[in-house]
């Protein structure tokens, strides 16, 4: 039997034999030592642990207490054994998240946590940006796109070839000036609001003066970033469409029409996986200050085996965000119609020139709230994944403990640099 009381199962006794009866078994053929155990014994019932207060019977298991299945100490659920005797320690959060790895709907109630403490940042900054954004769309639908001639032989099957390529060539001018106009928004919305993410983690708030004296160092960086994306989606499609229009322009117009089609289809699946690839960028450079072609590297390395769920995040953000946007739009669409009466027509075709401007005011109120609301999501999405993706891969849970002094989360209290 051993000696120790530590190993010795409760209730157990020494033999009763003599203390210098030989071994009986061949496992036994060895001198022991002579055994410690007292020989008066306690009732096996009444047996406690060494070190233990004195008691009859052990303390009654509340809630949350470890118990048979239960390997976990107080504060851990019935059920689930951590491994260990002493109970699985909570994740400080000293932000709007749990310092540890993600869950989907922790990263989209971030975001949303996010906007409601920090509301006067948050949505000011986006309203900012929202109202600035739409103005000067609204101006050019107005005063410029609506002069630079009709798209409706796009949908006249009676049009001659130069119709068609006018209103081609205008569609794309406007298409083009819009997503210029609404870069330049997404722009300045990433720089300010993965600022005031960075601190809204730490459980630190920010002034917009503040985030905007931390983000200008990389602004040129995060400008060049910002167009450089939508090249490569675009500069996809295209590669894949080439060969089919270099093939139609031979002569063989339904066979190049076909290659085309499914050339570009190619094209854009190459194009989402490079976004995807490439989503992280943005708050890389901006935390890390990396330049353009680090932040993409380090994107691609932290998206790296987890593609599927990095996609599947952003997408449903997307939805959700034009869920939101479609709601808010559908009033004000619907009163823009009443008040401006015919000019609607326009719209429906896309003929910016017979477009009023009763109905791009209203329709552009109703596009500004929508976007100061989804402005944060989109953003604040973006970035969570980001600080998930790092401390899935790179603990950084532990930097961002320190950075909080949370040394509940195991770690001292310090500072770190970066955000």
């Amino acid at each position: 039997m051993n000696d120790s009381p530590g190993w010795a199962s409760p209730g157990s006794a020494p033999s009763d034999g003599p203390e210098d009866a030989p071994p009986t078994g061949p496992a036994d053929q060895r001198d022991d030592p002579p055994s410690k155990w007292s020989k008066d014994q306690p009732p096996a019932a009444s047996w406690t642990a060494p070190g233990a207060p004195g008691a009859d019977a052990p303390p009654p298991q509340g809630p949350g207490q470890g118990g048979p299945g239960n390997w976990g100490g107080p504060g851990t659920p019935p059920g689930q054994p951590y491994g260990s005797w002493g109970g699985r320690p909570a994740a400080a959060k000293p932000g709007v998240i749990p310092l540890r790895p993600l869950g989907v709907g922790e990263i989209l109630d971030g975001a949303v946590s996010t906007m409601r403490t920090y509301w006067r940042t948050v949505l000011g900054i986006s309203l900012g940006v929202a109202a600035t954004t739409q103005i000067l769309i609204i101006l050019l639908q107005g005063l410029v796109l609506s002069k630079s001639g009709s798209t409706a032989a796009l949908n006249d099957p009676d049009a001659t070839i130069d119709e068609l390529t006018s209103a081609f060539i205008t569609t794309m001018l406007e298409s083009t000036t819009v997503l210029l106009v609404s870069l330049l928004g997404s722009f300045v919305v990433t720089a300010l609001l993965t600022m005031v993410m960075s601190r809204a983690v730490l459980g630190k708030s920010v002034t917009t003066a503040e985030a905007w004296r931390d983000a200008r160092p990389q602004l040129p960086r995060l400008l060049g970033l910002t167009f450089l994306l939508p090249l490569l989606a675009t500069a996809a499609v295209a590669v894949g469409a080439l060969p089919g229009v270099l093939l139609g322009i031979m002569g063989s117009a339904e066979g190049g029409a076909f290659l085309a089609v499914f050339g570009g289809l190619a094209g854009i699946v190459v194009a989402v996986w490079l976004l995807v690839r490439f989503s992280l960028s943005p708050p890389a450079l901006m935390l890390e200050k990396q330049n353009v072609r680090k932040s993409l590297s380090r994107s691609a390395k932290l998206v790296r085996g987890s593609w599927w769920r990095v996609f599947g995040i952003q997408l449903l953000a997307l939805i959700i965000v034009n869920v939101v946007v479609g709601i808010i739009l559908i009033p004000f669409s619907a009163l823009a119609v009443v008040l401006s009466g015919d000019s609607v027509s326009g719209f429906l075709t896309s003929d910016l020139s017979n477009v009023g401007w009763a109905f791009l005011i209203i329709t552009g109120i109703g596009s500004v709230i929508g976007s100061t609301l989804t402005f944060p999501i989109t953003a604040g999405v973006t970035v969570l994944l980001y600080i998930d993706q790092r401390i899935r891969r790179e603990a950084l849970d532990l930097e961002l403990a320190r950075a909080a002094g949370a040394e509940s989360h195991g770690t001292e209290s310090g500072t770190t640099t970066g955000g």
